[in-house]
């Protein structure tokens, strides 16, 4: 009984540090902008005309994400039917070089379908 509760807490105070301390630093971060001068339209976060939709980006990167999982399932199979590498390192090691590679790609084309708009 004493675990849970004890990981509950934890976490909680994790996430209450953690905020607090974002919170405090912008804070103090904007109050020494507004002491030297600054204009208030730094922080006002603008949106650029070129800009790509949310969900644009995030269904590219969760299809990519998926084709590489799907990928490397695939690679994980023929390594382990055709190079006899064991089933226990075969798939979840080209499952996740796969889909860290679809993730970097997506990474890449959201870079730079934002820049071209």
């Amino acid at each position: 009984m004493v675990g849970p509760t004890f990981i509950f807490i934890s976490l909680f105070l994790v996430v209450f540090g953690i905020s607090y301390l974002f919170f405090s630093t912008r804070n103090k971060e904007r109050l020494a902008l507004i002491e030297k001068g600054a204009e208030a339209s730094i922080f006002v976060r603008g949106k650029r005309e070129k800009a790509a939709p949310f969900w644009k980006i995030l269904i590219l990167n969760l299809a990519l994400l998926l084709m590489g999982i799907g990928a490397g399932i695939m690679i994980g199979g023929i390594l382990e039917s055709s190079l006899n590498v064991e089933d226990e390192i075969a798939m979840p090691g080209s499952i996740f070089l796969m889909a860290g590679t679809g993730l970097l790609i997506g990474f890449f084309l959201t870079k730079k379908l934002d820049r071209d708009g």
